[in-house]
């Protein structure tokens, strides 16, 4: 039996990035059961990609309830519906075995990971502010993505002087925004911008001098997207409810390494359930950003846990 239900968790505090602003996580939970044992797996539908709750529930009810991971692969594209089902199928059939998806997949025993926190886009000094309150981060991710982020760069800068940085432009600049800001970025020590052009109108990238390593996010889905990202971009970022689930995204990051990319992993903002099979995917990537449960109000029982040494690995008693 497969079941599809929506979930609500509360936000700590609005979330704003240059597409708009949220105050709660919708997600779909689906769960798988057979023989008397339930696997589940969340995912976020995303209306950049034309998903909403209802469509993805949709292409959830229309599969058959005897389903394997492997059919599913080719049941459904990639995206949240499948994701969610992939993730309840790797849970159902950890259980049923008695050990661990990481053993199932042939994956080394997982350990913590080092996260990126991520600051909402506000005004400069409400982002000064916020990066004052988490400048004992290790690595914080800064939403930007309009003509006037120079003022926002500069304030997170000095309300955190030694984090590791991040910049997540959420496809808002133009060529020329990128251009002249590029010279700041490497000034102000950012490592990693995310997808600074829109999808499918970044040709630029490939012409224009990447000071920092540029990385793929919307643009990047399957690994069919990988061989239009070669030239553009020096990183992609792994998104569970992009590649369809964690089958396809294992098998997309070894590829992506083999052809000369390096690796974040990355999430929308979901619960526990949603990060943990999103961490064994992230052992050994170049960057990680599985926050979304930090910045959650309210969060499924037994959650992740955070600390010093990042995101650890999941609870039996919540995934895998």
């Amino acid at each position: 039996m497969i079941t599809a239900t929506e979930d609500r968790f509360a936000l700590a505090q609005a979330f704003t990035i240059s597409r708009g602003s949220k105050t709660e996580a919708r997600v779909l939970t689906v769960r798988i059961t057979r023989g008397g044992v339930t696997g589940w797996g969340e995912c976020v539908p995303y209306a950049r990609y034309g998903e909403t709750l209802e469509s993805v529930r949709a292409a959830v009810d229309a599969l058959t309830s005897n389903i394997t991971r492997q059919d599913l692969q080719y049941a459904l594209a990639p995206g949240a519906a499948r994701n969610a089902v992939d993730a309840a199928l790797w849970d159902l059939e950890a259980k049923q075995a008695g050990v661990g998806v990481w053993a199932l997949a042939g994956l080394p025993p997982p350990r913590p990971v080092l996260t990126a926190y991520t600051l909402s886009l506000a005004p400069p000094v409400e982002m000064r502010k916020a990066a004052s309150l988490n400048a004992h981060r290790p690595i914080l991710k800064i939403k930007l993505g309009t003509p006037d982020d120079m003022p926002r760069l500069e304030a997170v800068r000095a309300g955190a002087p030694h984090c590791r940085l991040i910049v997540d432009a959420n496809e808002g600049w133009t060529p020329e925004v990128y251009t002249d800001l590029a010279p700041h970025l490497v000034r102000l020590g950012v490592e990693l911008v995310e997808q600074p052009l829109p999808a499918g109108a970044d040709g630029m990238l490939s012409e224009i001098a990447r000071p920092v390593p540029v990385c793929a996010d919307e643009a990047c889905h399957d690994r069919v997207s990988l061989a239009d990202l070669r030239g553009k971009y020096d990183v992609v970022n792994l998104k569970l409810d992009k590649t369809g689930g964690l089958t396809e995204a294992l098998a997309m990051r070894e590829e992506a390494r083999s052809m000369g990319f390096r690796v974040m992993v990355g999430c929308m903002v979901g619960s526990s359930l949603a990060m943990a099979p999103a961490v064994l995917l992230a052992q050994g990537a170049d960057w990680t950003d599985l926050d979304a449960p930090l910045l959650l109000a309210e969060d499924r029982e037994n959650p992740l846990h955070y600390d010093a040494d990042g995101v650890h690995p999941p609870d039996a008693n919540l995934w895998g």
